[in-house]
């Protein structure tokens, strides 16, 4: 029996990408899947292939960033399944730009779905997994532009320093309760980001830009090696389970920017190192 069979997965931002790929992850270890999407046609469509090979699938439309809406969301998958045991917040917009030309509208919605549309699905689905028994997991979707900065790219990266900030301090909350909190850093992945990102704003915020340029001076700013940094959805997920496992709280997906995170600590060192150099202050 796997660890999973008849145990429940919620996934947010499943009707494609890095989603789809963990529903059908974890269907085929045997868990009950509950499919969110704000576009609910692609979350059918992902849930009814899922059940056409074999496992209980349901799909839900679900606008994160409208707290009625993720409510309505839990009570459906708890009407359904009554019990909850993963939670995947995997949800992520994404409005390229230069920060001094992100207008407030485009920080709002960044910032509404890819931070305070986690919030909201993590409160609304809390109890659930609180009620389940045996291993729990949370399991947030942060990204790799957190480590492996590039221009451009300001409302997302804030959005994802807000989010693994958020998910750090949930991580030592549940702890106690035995609920595992995972941040997940995914890199690039040939998906539908861009154009689900473009589709999901609200009409009354404008409508979304794309400069291919924007993209291009991100990535040589990045130093972006696009044949390590890409891969497929599936492919960025097929050791998850195993990671879980371990309960350690950061996993990454792929990519070759190890280099990057370990500059990024010895410069915090450094600056430690100087602070302690420093005389001690007079009164």
């Amino acid at each position: 029996m796997s660890e999973y069979a008849g145990r429940t997965a919620v996934i947010t931002g499943a009707g494609s990408g890095l989603g789809a790929a963990m529903a059908a992850l974890f269907a085929g270890a045997g868990a009950n899947v509950a499919l969110l999407d704000i576009d609910g046609e692609r979350a059918e469509a992902q849930a009814e292939a899922l059940r056409a090979n074999g496992a209980d699938a349901m799909a839900h439309r679900v606008d994160v960033a409208d707290k009625a809406s993720v409510a309505d969301a839990a009570e459906a998958v708890r009407e359904r399944f009554g019990a909850a045991h993963v939670l995947c917040g995997n949800v992520g917009v994404q409005q390229f730009g230069a920060a001094d030309v992100l207008s407030d509208e485009d920080w709002q919605w960044v910032m509404s779905v890819n931070f305070h549309g986690v919030i909201h699905t993590v409160n609304a689905f809390l109890p659930l997994l609180r009620a389940s028994e045996g291993a729990r997991h949370v399991v947030l979707t942060s990204s790799a532009s957190y480590f492996q900065l590039g221009i451009r790219m300001g409302a997302y990266v804030a959005s994802k320093f807000a989010l693994t900030g958020y998910g750090e301090v949930l991580r030592q909350e549940l702890e106690a309760e035995e609920i595992n909190v995972a941040l997940l850093f995914p890199a690039g992945m040939a998906t539908r980001h861009i154009e689900s990102s473009i589709a999901a704003r609200p009409a009354d915020l404008g409508a979304s830009r794309f400069d291919p340029a924007d993209v291009s001076a991100m990535m040589e700013h990045a130093r972006i090696d696009r044949s390590a940094h890409v891969a497929s959805a599936e492919e960025a997920v097929h050791h998850l389970l195993d990671e879980l496992r371990t309960g350690e709280p950061y996993i990454f997906t792929h990519g070759d920017y190890r280099h990057q995170i370990a500059e990024r600590q010895q410069a915090v060192l450094r600056a430690w190192d100087r602070m302690k150099a420093w005389p001690a202050g007079t009164d």
